[in-house]
């Protein structure tokens, strides 16, 4: 445990942002696994609407630097295309 007060201060800080930063890691496989879910049912509407949420949290995510820009555009680029590849 850190003596000086600055230090005790970011310990506190990191705890807060650990717990944070992992409630939004999770909310963000959640949307990912509701667009699998639909795309796995065949159900086109609700994988256009998982798709869209799914993109949107990925984007929220490079915001608030939880994931890589990088990472966002490759799975936002390999979602669409599975989608596309399962409409037709």
């Amino acid at each position: 445990m850190p003596n000086i007060k600055s230090a005790i201060k970011r310990v506190k800080i990191t705890k807060v942002r650990t717990l944070r930063n992992a409630s939004a890691k999770s909310a963000l496989r959640t949307a990912l696994r509701k667009f699998e879910h639909a795309l796995r049912e065949r159900d086109m509407e609700t994988a256009q609407t998982a798709l869209h949420n799914a993109t949107r949290s990925l984007d929220k995510a490079v915001t608030k630097g939880i994931v890589h820009r990088n990472y966002a555009a490759r799975k936002k680029s390999r979602l669409t295309k599975r989608l596309h590849k399962a409409a037709i």
